[in-house]
């Protein structure tokens, strides 16, 4: 055998040695990916039906927070029907079968705007800003005109400040005021209701000493909410009652501190200085701390509620309103009348008797459900 011979036969052996480690190792790593395959398949085994749980316990939660939301409009539509299917419903007619936009239509807008409680006043800003904006947008067609007058109308429902102002860590207080008759000791029951319901611990106050069935009603709406009341006897001093209310409420580190006001407008003069003194003991309890002064207005009044929210805005600085009984006769238009006039958000709207029927007012959610 050649030298040549003897170094490849050698050479190829070395070779056929390596290649043979090599696919032993192959082996080896090819047998470590398949174990760890089967540990991962049997990972996902074990958390692939923890994973689906909470994927699906995820989408019940988002389709809960979807069904809550349409149904809550939904309810808002049929408790607001009269003013839906009275005022809006005719709204609606006079832009139909018209083949142009002219002086008589909007004439025709006038007169059921002021007919459905907006005031003459009111009225005219929304015509005035109908007209521009129909220009603006180059509308022709009657018909196109109703979606406009909803987003000028929208725009005059204050949003800014509807929420209460309940800040954590403190005492918060809220002055209720207005007329009697208006539902204003049944709107606090169903706050104190909202907020013990949320977690807050709340003190009422009967400051109505005038009327002996409105401490007894508020009493019975405190027990109701799992809320605590302070009261003193019929004809007995509001002050006084209003000062062992906040100490009541500071003693128990109360969250909220609501408090009832005597409703008579018979007499000005002795309303303003009543709640004057009233809101000094607040403030000299709270110093230079906000608080809430609420007005509840009975929506089926019309403008003569407009009249109410002005004088008690002289008499408390007002931070907002409470309209009640919107699922009766009232036509709506006060709404937007209070609003744009005495400068002050909606906090609430009242359409029934129920707890849940006192509604955290949102603009875009009332202008949907009687314009739709």
């Amino acid at each position: 055998m050649s030298f040549f011979s003897k170094f490849f036969g050698k050479k190829k052996k070395e070779e056929e040695v390596i290649v043979e480690e090599i696919r032993e190792k192959v082996e080896e790593v090819k047998e470590e990916i398949e174990e760890r395959v089967q540990e991962v398949k049997e990972e996902v085994e074990i958390v692939e039906p923890v994973l689906k749980e909470e994927v699906k316990e995820k989408i019940e939660k988002v389709e809960e927070k979807i069904e809550k939301k349409t149904g809550f409009f939904a309810s808002l539509r049929e408790k607001l029907i009269r003013s839906r299917e009275g005022l809006f419903s005719k709204l609606k007619n006079i832009f139909k079968g018209r083949s142009i936009i002219d002086d008589e239509m909007y004439e025709e807008l006038e007169e059921l705007l002021v007919q459905s409680d907006i005031g003459m006043e009111m009225t005219l800003k929304i015509v005035k800003d109908l007209e521009e904006e129909v220009r603006n947008r180059g509308i022709k067609n009657p018909e196109e005109v109703f979606p406009v007058l909803r987003d000028v109308m929208e725009k005059y429902l204050i949003e800014e400040g509807t929420d209460l102002d309940i800040e954590p860590n403190r005492m918060n207080v809220i002055l209720v005021v207005g007329v009697n008759g208006v539902g204003k000791t049944t709107t606090i029951g169903k706050i104190a209701a909202k907020l013990t319901k949320e977690g807050k611990k709340v003190v009422i106050g009967a400051g109505d000493t005038f009327r002996a069935a409105a401490i007894e009603q508020l009493e019975e709406w405190a027990k109701r909410a799992g809320a605590e009341i302070v009261k003193h006897s019929q004809g007995a001093d509001p002050g006084a009652v209003v000062f062992d209310t906040l100490k009541a409420g500071e003693d128990k580190k109360a969250d909220v501190v609501i408090i009832d006001t005597a409703g008579r407008l018979h007499n000005k003069n002795n309303l303003m200085q009543e709640l004057e003194k009233i809101n000094n003991i607040i403030k000299k309890k709270l110093g230079s701390q906000d608080y809430e002064s609420i007005l509840v207005i009975d929506g089926t009044t019309g403008q003569n509620g407009l009249n109410q929210a002005k004088v008690f805005n002289e008499v408390t600085k007002l931070t907002g309103f409470v309209v009640t009984k919107l699922d009766g006769t009232a036509k709506g238009g006060i709404l937007f009348s209070i609003s744009e006039q005495i400068k002050k958000p909606i906090k609430f709207i009242g359409v029934g008797e129920g707890v849940d029927d006192l509604r955290e007012f949102k603009a875009k959610e009332y202008i949907q459900a009687i314009f739709d």
